[in-house]
């Protein structure tokens, strides 16, 4: 069994092409039983964290059904993370709405403090962890490359909700990962993934704190359809370490609990065994 708890569409105003076959072949070609997917659409600045024009601003509500028409498609294959824009817009009641009629497929807010210049513990985005409180979902955060992205704020974040799970999407992205394993230990609603975080980063979390604290995730199919094999020049992705070589470096168990038991428990994910 595999979960991949970090899967994207849309990206097209980034430079990226993420399209909802794209995904699916994807996951058929890997064996990937089941994904979360968010729409980055939904971005609201760009790489240089310069805001995206008018024109290019998707609104977090219409990101968000583009991303349930898919779940829906695909029953039992894919999970919906929400895609918030703290920056230019608000929790809304037809948010609320849309989240509150599905939840059977949304299992989390997705926060990127990178694409949105805000950090998780910025007073515009409490509105949204407290939606996520409300409803019972995890909070999942882009962490890396930035102040705002620092995954000390996603720790702080969690030290203000309890009752929230949040995840420190790639460890700190480009970093050694140092800071993000030890804060790991420092909050039992802490998480971590595996976007881009070298398999020893993950060994060394396994072995300080146990085998309920990291989970799988990819950013697929952000380097195209073989994201789980290599990238656009052709060089290994980390991924195949997670597939091929990390099995024999942990218990069976704890490799169960990283690539699917970890993210049923987390994300509440119903009738998957």
């Amino acid at each position: 069994m595999r979960i991949d708890t970090h899967v994207h569409i849309g990206g097209d105003k980034l430079g990226f092409s993420m399209s909802e076959n794209l995904v699916i072949a994807a996951m058929e070609k890997y064996e990937i039983d089941y994904a979360l997917v968010s729409n980055s659409d939904a971005a609201e600045v760009d790489h240089e964290q310069r805001l995206l024009p008018k024109e290019l601003q998707t609104p977090q509500e219409e990101a968000l059904l583009r991303t349930l028409k898919f779940a829906k498609k695909n029953p039992g294959k894919i999970g919906v993370g929400v895609w918030a824009k703290p920056l230019k817009e608000q929790v809304t009641p037809e948010l609320e709405k849309l989240i509150q009629e599905n939840l059977n497929l949304i299992h989390a807010i997705k926060l990127h403090p990178y694409h949105s210049d805000i950090s998780p513990v910025d007073p515009r985005t409490i509105p949204f962890l407290e939606l996520a409180d409300k409803y019972g979902l995890a909070v999942v955060s882009h962490t890396g490359g930035c102040e705002e992205a620092e995954p000390v704020h996603v720790y702080e974040a969690a030290k203000m909700f309890p009752n929230i799970p949040f995840v420190m999407v790639h460890m700190g992205l480009g970093s050694d990962n140092k800071e993000a394993l030890d804060l790991l230990g420092k909050a039992d609603n802490l998480y971590g993934d595996t976007t881009w975080v070298p398999m020893e980063t993950t060994i060394e979390a396994i072995k300080r704190y146990g085998s309920k604290k990291m989970m799988f995730g990819s950013d697929m199919p952000i380097d195209g359809l073989d994201t789980y094999f290599c990238n656009p020049k052709g060089e290994r992705s980390v991924y195949q370490d997670y597939f091929h070589v990390l099995p024999e470096r942990i218990e069976k168990e704890a490799y169960e609990d990283l690539m699917w038991k970890n993210a049923v428990q987390i994300f509440r994910l119903k009738g998957i065994k």
